[in-house]
């Protein structure tokens, strides 16, 4: 109920954001017409259209983006023949003759109408086609949580909410305007004047949104943002973080936290044929959730790797769930060149679809969870950390199971680059998404979303902020660059600084050169890059560029694409 509620308050506020306000022209223009006829159908059509271009986001992807471009030309075409239509009463009888035919013949209504319910719903359809990339983080939550577990009523139902907001906040519009349109007519009697005044500003709207100014331009202009009411909206009801069980201490007993679920829904397994709780009963098996940019699982993968060759021969079956954050994840190539990069030999499931994810109602990466051999999984582990808990865990529930002769000792990997044990530094700077989805601390003014944009980076940035330099069409999830010459600056804190990134669409490499403090990194480069700081992005990845050599200062990074066409997705830092 929390949720519909939100959703519901979320459609409300979308009224507010800058780039609804050239599609409002030709909303007034019908305040003054029966609502029944007129504002209903034309709300019905929005909301629907609304709901399905968000659904087919949610489950569609890069086509339903795509398609939703086409719709936005559809629609601004139908925009721009209403506009005609105020401004020419005459083209307005002739445009309209075939819809009022139509609304008469399916309604049954035997005298002509001077408009038609079927053409209000059609202009509904395209208000609700623009209406769409004008949402906020409410619809990006929604979003996210359609992605991760998967299309369902409930989401569906969400979506219906959220549009039934919008939908109200256009009705009280309706209802608002038509008063103010009447009395304009009753004390001047200038209808005729007032319709084409709308007529113009539908026009102008339409060449506004076609040149991008409504989600450009508007957004930076614009005094009232309600990205920040819509997010302590979500902040008030998104459960807090759960916190990180230690691992029980020597002799303490080990609760059973819940079954082994299915592994039935991975869409293909590297390293073993697909496997089940049946066909592990009597082993200890540990399921390790990781995705192969996120940092975090780098730097714990080589002690997972470790605990796989060591106790393999004495009970322990370990299997990861690769589970991706980033779409460029799902693409099953990528992940087997990951699992051959990690040297990772042990088998993977590829939970692409977020199935065995929501079984175990997980939320983390990377998160480990211990089965014992009846098939009750007996502890879970959240983050890095803690390594030899985890391994006094296995341990333990292996010689429960009745497993001897365990090797002796800690696993000690010694691992080197980018799947180094972190530095430990809590007042490292934050992960940082450079896509708007989940962008925050950017300094370089508002971000146009899906529009390509020339950025310039303040002169001072106070510590954690970021910047872009150059030519960017920001997306939710990237940042591409249009141009060569462009670049990222950072001033950050930490021993390390990572970038998640790869080629765009053209699939070329992509060479960077990397500073710190406007000079070559010489001892501070990281395992991508040399000592001048020069590196080549072949492939869709984290990039190691920072490893300060003594510790861990703040410092001013900057990274140059001497080559267009990069897409840049998230800092990390250790």
């Amino acid at each position: 109920m929390i949720l519909l509620i939100l959703a519901f308050l979320g459609g409300v506020l979308t009224i507010l954001s800058p780039c609804i306000l050239p599609v409002l022209p030709f909303v007034f223009a019908r305040a003054d017409r029966p609502f029944a006829r007129n504002g209903l159908p034309m709300l019905i059509g929005m909301a629907l259209t609304f709901a399905l271009v968000a659904t087919l986001a949610a489950v569609g992807g890069g086509w339903a983006v795509r398609a939703n471009q086409y719709g936005r030309y559809i629609a601004l075409a139908v925009l721009a023949v209403l506009g005609v239509t105020l401004l020419s009463s005459h083209f307005a009888e002739w445009i309209s003759r075939p819809f009022v035919k139509l609304g008469n013949r399916l309604s049954a209504h035997s005298d002509a109408q001077t408009d038609s319910p079927w053409s209000a719903a059609g202009l509904g359809v395209a208000t609700g086609l623009l209406w769409a990339p004008c949402a906020g983080p409410i619809l990006g939550l929604l979003l996210t949580g359609a992605a991760l577990k998967g299309a369902s009523v409930q989401t569906t139902l969400l979506l219906l909410t959220y549009a039934g907001g919008a939908a109200a906040s256009l009705a009280l519009a309706l209802v608002i305007g038509g008063r103010v349109f009447s009395l304009m007519k009753r004390s001047l009697g200038a209808g005729e004047w007032v319709r084409r005044a709308l007529g113009v500003l539908v026009l102008c709207g339409v060449v506004a949104i076609a040149l991008g100014v409504d989600t450009g331009l508007l957004t930076r202009v614009s005094l009232a943002s309600t990205s920040g009411v819509e997010q302590k909206l979500i902040d008030s009801v998104r459960p807090a973080p759960v916190a990180t069980a230690p691992a029980p201490r020597a002799g303490d007993a080990l609760p059973v936290e819940g079954e082994f679920p299915s592994l039935t829904g991975a869409t293909q397994w590297f390293n073993s044929a697909p496997l089940s709780p049946e066909s592990l009963h009597g082993k200890v098996v540990l399921i390790d959730f990781w995705t192969y940019s996120c940092i975090n699982c780098i730097r714990s993968l080589p002690y997972v790797n470790a605990w796989a060759q060591k106790y393999r021969d004495h009970g322990l079956v370990v299997i990861g769930v690769h589970s991706p954050e980033f779409a460029f994840e799902k693409d099953p190539a990528n992940v087997a060149k990951a699992i051959k990069d990690f040297g990772i030999s042990y088998p993977v499931a590829v939970d692409s679809n977020y199935a065995i994810w929501q079984a175990f109602n997980n939320e983390y990466w990377p998160a480990d969870y211990v089965v014992d051999a009846h098939g009750q999984i007996r502890a879970h582990h959240f983050g890095e950390g803690d390594y030899a808990g985890s391994e006094d865990v296995i341990r333990r529930l292996l010689t429960d199971a009745g497993y001897q002769d365990l090797p002796s000792g800690y696993v000690q990997p010694g691992a080197s680059g980018a799947e180094a044990i972190g530095s430990g530094d809590a007042s490292r700077s934050p992960e940082t998404y450079v896509g708007y989805g989940r962008g925050a601390n950017f300094a370089g003014g508002q971000i146009a979303h899906d529009d390509s944009w020339n950025y310039h980076t303040p002169d001072t940035l106070q510590i954690n902020q970021w910047s872009f330099n150059g030519n960017w069409t920001v997306h939710e999830q990237n940042a591409t660059l249009d141009k060569s010459g462009g670049s990222i600056v950072y001033r950050f804190r930490g021993r390390d600084l990572h970038l998640v990134m790869g080629p765009g669409e053209s699939g070329k490499p992509v060479h960077f050169r990397v500073t710190l403090d406007g000079k070559a990194p010489g001892a501070d480069h990281g395992s991508d890059t040399d000592a001048d700081g020069n590196g080549t992005i072949t492939a869709q990845r984290l990039y190691q560029l920072v490893r300060q050599s003594q510790g861990t200062g703040e410092r001013v990074f900057e990274i140059t694409f001497l080559d267009p066409d990069v897409r840049a997705y998230a800092f990390t830092f250790g």
